[in-house]
């Protein structure tokens, strides 16, 4: 065996379909890792939020030490009292709303998802695989079945 080959992970039809549970299981399973996937997004405007606003507070420093080096002491002065370091929110910096929601609601979807993928035999985006089994257009240049099949 070559062990620089890559598995061949093409299920030809009939066993793809004995695997797969009936297509009201397989739509809600697909809905519950859609609705992860839009989470997923949501989270990563999160994180941008987080990285966006720390930037935001590292200019808006150098701003501040622009107008003091201008003479505008005062203004200076109430801008990194008032304004330089402040929460967010109540009580929380960026970090703090990203670990939050991470350990709150993030980590909870993503654990529920996958006990709910259970009906799936864990194995993730069967709705998705049985789509591309019945579009594409086997033996045609970029319609191959996996990375790795020749058809």
């Amino acid at each position: 065996m070559d062990p620089d080959a890559k598995p061949d992970l093409r299920l030809d039809d009939a066993a793809a379909e004995h695997l797969e549970p009936d297509r009201a299981t397989l739509a809600a399973v697909g809905k519950i890792t859609e609705a992860l996937e839009t989470v997923e997004v949501a989270r990563g405007h999160l994180y941008a939020f987080h990285q966006l606003t720390g930037s935001a507070d590292e200019k808006l420093a150098h701003g501040i030490d622009q107008l003091r080096a201008a003479g505008h002491r005062e203004h200076a002065d109430r801008l990194a009292e008032q304004l330089l370091g402040r929460n967010v929110l109540h009580g929380r910096w960026t970090f703090q709303v990203v670990e939050e929601y991470d350990a709150t609601y993030y980590s909870a979807f993503r654990d529920h998802e996958m006990r709910v993928r259970e009906l799936t035999r864990g194995i993730p985006h069967l709705a998705e695989a049985r789509l591309k089994r019945e579009n594409r257009t086997a033996g045609l240049p970029g319609h191959e079945a996996t990375p790795y099949s020749k058809d």
